[in-house]
């Protein structure tokens, strides 16, 4: 069956001319980022594709059929990829997200269209305008008949941009039409008298200028100027005195603060179609700048996700057109959403675009890195802990420390939980997840009275969950009782890092005997290699208040190194405390 399941593909690829080496499969796009950058760094041709479901694969191509054959064939004998990998047609996979800026790899790029050609070439920096001279006031205002033929001149984007004023002067509570009906009318009275001038419910010249000041008062010190990115090919006006020009990191030009406001401009620009912008969609999702609470809207030509948290507020639009992806994001500082506001309007308004377009090769050396995406930081953590399989419905043992503050926890970076119960004396909390697991071990606690001086281990994610699987440290247990002779715990010889709080620590045989609490942050000083645990007897009287059943063990013989590894590491789960 295997042998006609392949030359189906075969065929299926032969009649497409170009396939894949699908090598592996993750279930979140955090797994997959951190898989692609490990084949990334050995490997040419890597590619990660959305799935489907919730899954995301990594490839090697596209190649010929001939080709792909021989190299699977190769790069499995050596061990370098897994042995169950497979050729693949290019229609099982969806939107691209790795490289950052790729299209769908089996197509040819997208070229952008055809320059004219130009006196000058294009300039190597962004180009800011020169603020416009203030258009002369007059110095005799209008009668109401005046007032209304200069109001007739107005365009409708005038028109609404007067509203849009008064409601923020707080006379007018209608809708943004462009159009002077009765309540439009009522309102300019109302300002009018509010400021001093005769209530004619039609606002002069100066009136509309004086309004308009006001309003615009609150960008005083921006300095908001229309930029002109010639290599992004984008003309959008920033708040020049906030920041300025820094680097190229296709998709994005960087725009960092240039003073004490926190403020940040990112223009979006690469070559595409709908595959790439989906890729781009999901890969902005994971970096630091997009915060994860907030509206997200994605159609067929376009795409905006809009963050905030108790630091910044985000907004991202992007568009396709004529094979370019264009855009900006806007970063603010979060408690002052009236200029946020008014400077995201002005950008959104004067956003224009050229037909150039950044290079998708353009990536500097400070762009790359494990952490970061064309020089932004991905989304990390505010901790990363371990905790451990107590029942088989997926219910964790881990620090009540560690997720005492947490806006969200997930586990193995994918998993939502929720924290049922605490207890803060013990040091311990249960976490339930928000949809059922099915763990692959689940911890079992030992009964009788370890032996002083016995070799333990814990299961951990010592560094934070830089590695994708937990390792084990290896010590002994040096009493059964806490420094104050507190039974609930128990004191180890054991070189723990932050990472493996929560984790579990288990004798030679596998049995769990406590979990590994957090160092204390009290200011007692005590050697490295000195840990506690809460006690397996205390762990169970918590689980069973708690309404957990939890499974039991005796001592037993020892495992070989590699098999403890193994049982241990199947019960530990990774743990993260998120803003």
């Amino acid at each position: 069956m295997a042998g006609a399941t392949t030359v189906l593909v075969a065929q299926a690829a032969i009649a497409q001319e170009r396939v894949f080496i699908q090598i592996e499969a993750q279930p979140s796009l955090a797994q997959a980022e951190a898989a692609l950058r490990g084949y990334a760094s050995r490997l040419d041709n890597v590619n990660g594709f959305s799935l489907g479901g919730g899954w995301y694969g990594i490839a090697l191509g596209p190649y010929s059929p001939d080709d792909a054959g021989q190299l699977l064939r190769n790069l499995r004998a050596n061990g370098v990829i897994p042995r169950d990998s497979y050729l693949a047609a290019t229609s099982e996979y969806r939107d691209q997200f790795w490289p950052v800026g790729a299209g769908l790899a089996t197509e040819a790029p997208v070229q952008p269209a055809p320059q004219p050609e130009a006196a000058e070439p294009p300039s190597e920096t962004p180009v800011v305008e020169a603020a416009p001279e203030p258009e002369p006031q007059p110095v005799i205002d209008e009668t109401p008949r005046e007032a209304r033929a200069s109001e007739a001149l107005l365009n409708r984007a005038q028109r609404e941009q007067l509203q849009i004023a008064l409601r923020w002067a707080g006379v007018y509570d209608a809708g943004i039409d462009g159009a002077f009906g009765r309540g439009t009318r009522g309102a300019m009275a109302a300002w009018q008298s509010q400021n001093g001038f005769d209530a004619t419910g039609i606002l002069t010249t100066g009136q509309r200028a004086a309004l308009m000041g006001q309003y615009n008062a609150v960008l005083d010190g921006l300095d908001m100027r229309m930029v002109r990115d010639e290599r992004a090919g984008i003309r959008i006006e920033m708040p020049t005195a906030a920041v300025g020009f820094d680097r190229y990191e296709a998709p994005f030009a960087l725009y960092e603060p240039t003073g004490d406001l926190p403020a940040r401009v990112l223009l979006i620009s690469q070559p595409g179609d709908r595959q790439s912008m989906g890729g781009l969609y999901e890969i902005m999702q994971t970096l630091e700048i997009v915060p994860l609470e907030g509206p997200r809207e994605r159609n067929r030509d376009g795409f905006s996700l809009t963050g905030a948290n108790s630091r910044i507020v985000s907004h991202t639009e992007v568009s396709l057109r004529d094979g370019h992806i264009k855009g900006f994001t806007l970063i603010w500082p979060a408690g002052d959403e009236e200029r946020r506001e008014r400077v995201l309007g002005l950008m959104q308004t004067s956003f224009a675009t050229t037909d150039a377009v950044l290079d998708p090769a353009e990536v500097s050396d400070a762009g790359q890195s494990v952490d970061l995406v064309s020089g932004l930081e991905i989304r990390k953590p505010i901790a990363t802990v371990s905790g451990f399989f107590v029942d088989a419905g997926g219910a964790v043992v881990t620090s009540a420390e560690a997720v005492a503050s947490c806006g969200r926890i997930t586990l193995d970076d994918v998993y939502e939980a929720t924290v049922a119960a605490r207890d803060p004396a013990l040091g311990v909390a249960v976490l339930r997840p928000e949809t059922a697991l099915a763990p692959r071990s689940v911890a079992s606690f030992r009964q009788d009275t370890p032996r002083i001086n016995s070799e333990v281990a814990v299961a951990g994610y010592p560094f934070g969950g830089v590695l994708n699987a937990p390792t084990l440290t290896f010590g002994a247990l040096e009493d059964i009782r806490g420094l104050r002779g507190e039974e609930q715990f128990e004191r180890l010889a054991l070189a723990a890092q932050p990472g493996d709080a929560g984790g579990p620590v288990v004798d030679a045989g596998g049995a769990v005997l406590g979990m590994l609490l957090p160092k204390a942050q009290n200011g007692q000083s005590l050697p490295e290699d000195v840990a506690f645990a809460a006690d397996a007897s205390a762990l169970q009287a918590f689980l069973d208040g708690a309404g957990l059943r939890s499974s039991v063990a005796q001592g037993e013989a020892a495992m070989a190194p590699e098999d403890l590894t193994a049982a241990a590491g199947a019960m530990t789960v990774k743990v993260s405390c998120w803003e």
